[in-house]
């Protein structure tokens, strides 16, 4: 495991998003009023992470998703702003774990842990494209 913080550089990052009728549960098919989706709350949680995996990123790398564990607590109504808080806990080679927790503005409303993956930009995206080609 690397050291996280031998350069100093951050190891937590907050992300802040007011919840839109877009958000929304009722928007994706389900049975929910006007409250965040729990697919709207994995991703601020995922986009938190992300912010906060570029601070340990070398020229030429990305992260990716490759899992992402969640439970959503509590109901944010649409206009209320929800924050999620990613907290680097470990560097593995390429594996970057991360612990989530998301507050709405009455307070807790969600927690999890994520990992990312380092990998090659240009790699990835010929990975991509060679799928389209076939």
């Amino acid at each position: 495991m690397s050291e996280i913080n031998a350069e100093n550089k951050p190891t937590q990052h907050s992300l802040t998003w007011e919840v839109t009728d877009e958000m929304t549960a009722k928007r994706i098919g389900s049975a929910g009023s006007k409250i965040l989706s729990t697919p709207n709350m994995v991703a601020l949680m995922e986009a938190c992470a992300l912010e906060l995996a570029k601070e340990y990123l070398d020229e030429g790398e990305t992260t990716v998703g490759a899992e992402i564990h969640c439970r959503h607590l509590a109901p944010t109504p649409v206009g209320m702003k929800v924050t999620a808080t990613a907290t680097l806990r470990s560097i593995e080679r390429r594996k970057m774990w991360f612990d989530l927790e998301v507050n709405d503005e009455k307070g807790k409303c969600g927690e999890g842990s994520h990992l990312r993956i380092k990998v090659n930009s240009k790699a990835m995206a010929k990975k991509g494209e060679e799928k389209t080609e076939k």
